[in-house]
């Protein structure tokens, strides 16, 4: 039971992690990659174009393959990458709390890499290839 009751709250909480992070790709993306880039450009971040690009899609796509499930080691690390770059470029001379602060930078970044390496079974991943290792592993017990 307890099993569960941990992967309905792993589901949430992707769910959760994966919505903030498509609301903030969408601004982005109405910003449009002209404007991203723009942005991020005058907070210093090395090639802007490319580096928009990439926000966006791991903001906007990895976020719904994150809800689903889906790869999520692989989006987990791109939240990293993405909130380390906000709060070096953007948060960190706010400190920790505060306006502007890098708290909930700090808490995306941590809770996408613990979901993106722990999604429960309530997940694509799961479905498609923890089922097949977890077969495997009784085969050769």
């Amino acid at each position: 039971m307890f099993a569960r009751f941990k992967d309905v709250a792993l589901l949430l909480g992707r769910i959760g992690v994966g919505v903030v992070f498509l609301a903030h790709g969408l601004q982005k993306w109405e910003n449009g990659i002209d404007g991203t880039a723009k942005f991020f450009e005058q907070t210093g971040i090395p090639l802007p174009t490319l580096a928009a690009i990439f926000a966006i899609a791991v903001e906007i796509v990895g976020a719904i393959l994150f809800i689903v499930g889906f790869l999520t080691p692989l989006v987990g690390l791109g939240f990293v990458v993405v909130s380390v770059g906000a709060l070096l470029s953007v948060h960190l001379d706010n400190g920790l709390t505060g306006q502007g602060g890098y708290e909930l930078v700090l808490v995306l970044a941590v809770a996408g890499l613990a979901l993106g390496f722990n999604a429960g079974k309530l997940s694509l991943d799961h479905m498609l290839f923890g089922r097949k290792r977890e077969a495997k592993q009784l085969q050769d017990a």
